[in-house]
């Protein structure tokens, strides 16, 4: 362990000290079950041991009151009581009840970016599997278990996660295919017209000389309606269910070149007002710009000798993003998540980078007769050909609390909850699981968040660094307004590196030229073509 992180250990333990002394004055924070409600549940069920769960969402209520009571009939001679409390200084809270209330919380519900502070001040036990149960590898994706490892211990279960996926409107996308389709068959049965109306006249020529035009006029008539009838035959042939789909999943990016080239040929409705919109100022929906290329803690976020912020290909994909400002004009100041996805509600845009509760939000609408559109989700496109992306996620974890004097037996329920009935989660608290199970979800949306999961970055654990993501939020808005991409982030990574190692710390410049297709996004070859043909009109 550095200096640097002991004294952060000893900063940590200090604070919880104080918030201790803070709460002895003004009394605790969370309110408990009194003890009438303690008495008439120890008559109904009998003596049982009482484990205590704490949340901060309350949307998980409903569902950890159903898990707490399914259990009960599993364990009956373990009761849980899920306790709903505020997320302002929770792990503080946590550490306070732990020492000084009579309800210890044995488990809670915590983001993986917290679990090293947790960890640190005892917060957080190793978890280990019972004999006989399935590893925690063996059931979890490796983004999961890379959440909740800290140095090399697993100091969690994965319960249930959040990342960023990319958002379409299908019915627009179906609506261009189709009207594709209707003009490629229309081009396809005009050429085949004029070969067949030249073969006629060739023909006819022909006749005339033979001294049979009369025929052949006839002949040509029926030919003509033929071809007519032809016509619509190709184009019904061409524009079916199947080939709209295809046609759909051809229009869904690859990288963000491929936005641009669909926004050049796309005949928009009226009512669309941009064809990519996202919010610009959430480090969240921007981070999969990057993610590919900046390492800040390595893979388990914990390391803080694994951290690479400044390098060339992190450089090259600010500049592409930095370049998407002048096809996709967003005011940083201005947006904001809510107000995009009501946008896209409204049918102002085609495309957007949402997270899951989106689902939830578009079900709801289409419920109450507000959305009118069919949608899809799929994973974020590629920065470019060359450079790849990857989205950030969140976990949500079950730890159990170390000053929990039951601790096996939280551990036992932590893997209960984690694994029981999952496939209810989303449905009950509009959470996606982690646990799967090899479960198929009939909505293919749910579907490709799973997948955009399993490629994503996880959030890192580090205290040292947990000012990086309002760094690099900063950083990207000043970016998108047109700042240098290779000095903020050389900015950004000596400042986090010299709070890491305790010192100054210099990056030695990287020279990274801007390449041709760069330049062609930047608008250079685009004023050099108005100057040529500016000086070509004053020749004239």
């Amino acid at each position: 362990m550095t200096l640097n992180k002991r004294l952060i250990m000893i900063l940590v333990i200090v604070l919880f000290v104080v918030g201790i002394y803070g709460a002895a004055r003004v009394g605790m924070t969370v309110v408990y079950r009194d003890e009438e409600a303690q008495e008439e549940d120890d008559s109904l069920f009998g003596h049982r041991e009482t484990l205590y769960l704490w949340y901060t969402d309350e949307a998980l209520t409903d569902y950890l009151n159903s898990v707490a009571v399914s259990y009960s009939d599993y364990q009956d001679d373990v009761r849980v009581v899920p306790v709903y409390t505020s997320g302002l200084e929770y792990l503080e809270t946590i550490n306070q009840a732990s020492l000084t209330g009579e309800e210890v919380p044995d488990l809670y519900i915590v983001s993986n970016d917290s679990l090293e502070k947790a960890y640190l001040a005892g917060l957080a036990s190793e978890v280990k599997t019972p004999e006989g149960a399935a590893a925690m590898k063996d059931i979890f994706p490796e983004t999961a278990i890379h959440a909740v490892t800290y140095h090399d211990k697993q100091i969690a279960y994965p319960f249930y996660f959040e990342t960023s996926c990319f958002l379409y409107n299908e019915t627009y996308l179906e609506e261009w295919a189709k009207a594709q389709l209707e003009a490629e068959a229309d081009a396809a049965a005009g050429e085949e017209a004029q070969q067949e109306a030249d073969a006629a006249k060739e023909q006819k020529d022909s006749a005339e000389e033979s001294g049979d035009a009369a025929d052949e006029e006839k002949d040509n008539t029926d030919e003509t309606a033929d071809t007519a009838e032809n016509v619509d035959a190709t184009q019904d042939s061409a524009v079916t269910e199947e080939a709209i789909a295809a046609k759909v999943t051809e229009a869904l990016p690859d990288t963000m070149d491929d936005i641009l080239s669909f926004a050049d040929v796309y005949d928009a409705p009226e009512q669309v007002e941009a064809v990519f919109k996202w919010d610009v100022s959430d480090i969240f929906y921007n981070y999969f710009f990057v993610g590919n290329y900046i390492d800040v803690g390595g893979f388990n976020g914990d390391d803080s000798d694994s951290i690479h912020i400044y390098n060339e290909d992190a450089i090259r994909c600010m500049r592409v993003y930095q370049d998407l400002n002048q096809f996709f004009s967003i005011d940083t100041k201005e947006i904001s998540y809510d107000n995009v996805l009501q946008d896209f509600m409204d049918g102002k845009i085609v495309y957007t980078v949402a997270t899951s509760d989106a689902l939830s939000k578009i079900a709801a609408a289409k419920a109450e007769g507000n959305f009118d559109y069919e949608y899809g989700i799929s994973m974020l496109p590629d920065v470019s050909e060359t450079l790849e992306s990857a989205s950030l996620s969140v976990t949500q974890c079950v730890v159990v609390n170390g000053y929990s004097a039951q601790k096996d037996m939280a551990n036992n329920f932590a893997i209960y909850l984690t694994e029981y009935d999952t496939d209810s989660l989303f449905g009950r608290a509009g959470k996606l699981p982690v646990y799967s199970n090899g479960t198929t979800y009939t909505d293919p949306n749910v579907e490709a968040f799973r997948e955009e999961y399993e490629n994503s970055v996880p959030m890192p654990k580090m205290i040292e660094t947990s000012n990086f993501w309002v760094e690099l939020e900063i950083a990207f808005a000043k970016i998108w307004d047109g700042d240098d991409a290779n000095a903020d982030l050389k900015a950004l990574s000596e400042k986090i590196m010299s709070q890491v190692i305790g010192e100054e710390y210099t990056e030695e410049y990287i020279d990274v030229p801007v390449e041709k297709d760069e330049e062609e996004m930047t608008g250079e070859d685009i004023e050099s073509d108005t100057e040529e043909e500016s000086s070509e009109t004053d020749d004239e």
